[in-house]
């Protein structure tokens, strides 16, 4: 992960989990409410497995967000598009 002061919201999701397909769009458009002030990205567990493992993906969808290298907060389950505003704008003030 990058060590940058701006924070970066990583979707962890594979191409056969259902609720991360619900869950796509909804990350898609928080990214345009959310960009520049957190980044966004995918990492697809099936094609990055290491990546996965590293972080500790045990379920997806798995949000987790990243400040300067580490990481300040963790939460699994599919959410609609402004509970993820809601919960990376709340955990990046804490």
């Amino acid at each position: 992960m990058e060590r940058s002061d701006i924070p970066l919201l990583v979707d962890f999701w594979a191409p056969w989990c259902g609720p991360c397909k619900m869950m796509a769009p909804q990350f898609q458009q928080d990214a345009r409410l959310l960009e520049p002030k957190v980044r966004l990205a995918k990492v697809d567990t099936e094609a990055e497995p290491q990546l996965a493992t590293r972080f500790g993906i045990r379920s997806i969808p798995t949000l987790a967000l990243f400040r300067g290298g580490r990481e300040i907060a963790r939460q699994a389950g599919a959410m609609g598009a402004k509970d993820i505003v809601r919960w990376a704008s709340s955990a990046v003030v804490s």
